[in-house]
């Protein structure tokens, strides 16, 4: 549960980095990637080559699916950033937990009412955000939907690294979730015309620091205590990343959400609480 900690603290430094960030949302995402890419594996080349060239092929392709899926999670959360606040925008994209115990559901894992009544909860607490959204403007709206649809990414992402990390080290998954996250990246980029250099000092030091907290402390520990947590009790242990971001935002960027939207932020946090409470004593196999 440490290095759990460890990773909210890095994740929670992500919103507001990103929303600090004088570049494209797209270029973010590749970078970052690129640049822990760019740690790990020499590291992998040297202490996990073996297991590399073993890795069979259902886990080459499960690390690969994980890397697509979390490609589209930054694909579509990043710009939300830039759509609406700091705050409802990392609510919405930690909903993952809702979204990995319907999937769960689909797989044949059994829910309890504590669960379900908690999922109810969370989505009340979407509806009344996304209404305090809508009265502010359509484009904030419009930035909660992609906020969302990454939750239910990171989702996908949060159960397949799951099984893949059963069998095969943090290292060499993320090697290839990573590099795979990179490539589904850079094509899109280059097909959206995204410029992805140019940038002045201070950005490049703003994204370094992002890969090292969010993307180094955060994504790659979540890749190594997910095999031993499971996806369930990570995933909600994620929604401490909400206040957390709100509260860097607040502070660095002087983003303040409407009053109305805090009830709607706690309802959220509320839900997602019952959630872990099941998931800590009933962990996913």
């Amino acid at each position: 549960m440490g290095l759990l900690g460890v990773a909210i603290a890095g994740i929670s430094l992500s919103a507001p980095l990103i929303a600090a960030t004088a570049a494209p949302a797209l270029a973010i995402a590749l970078w970052r990637n690129v640049m822990a890419l760019g740690v790990l594996l020499p590291v992998a080349l040297v202490r996990h080559r073996a297991e590399l060239r073993t890795m069979g092929a259902r886990a080459g392709w499960l690390s690969a699916a994980a890397g697509v899926l979390l490609a589209v999670h930054f694909a579509v959360w990043l710009p939300s950033l830039h759509m609406t606040s700091v705050s409802s925008s990392t609510a919405l994209v930690t909903t993952t937990p809702i979204w990995t115990t319907v999937l769960l559901r689909l797989r044949g894992h059994r829910s309890s009412g504590l669960v379900w009544a908690g999922i109810g909860v969370a989505f009340l607490g979407v509806l009344l955000l996304t209404g305090v959204d809508l009265a502010l403007s359509p484009r904030a709206l419009a930035g909660d939907a992609l906020a969302l649809a990454g939750g239910m990414a990171g989702a996908g992402y949060m159960l397949v690294g799951a099984e893949v990390r059963r069998t095969v080290s943090t290292t060499a998954y993320t090697c290839v979730c990573y590099a795979t996250t990179a490539l589904v990246l850079l094509v899109t980029c280059l097909l959206a015309g995204v410029r992805l250099g140019g940038y002045d000092g201070t950005t490049w030091l703003k994204l370094a620091v992002l890969t090292v907290a969010a993307q180094l402390l955060g994504h790659s520990i979540i890749n190594r205590v997910v095999g031993g947590l499971g996806p369930t009790v990570t995933a909600t242990g994620i929604l401490l990343e909400t206040p957390g971001a709100a509260l860097i935002a607040a502070l660095w960027l002087g983003q303040h959400p409407p009053a109305a939207a805090y009830p709607a932020l706690a309802v959220i946090l509320l839900g997602l609480a019952l959630v872990v409470i099941d998931g800590r004593s009933k962990r996913p196999t």
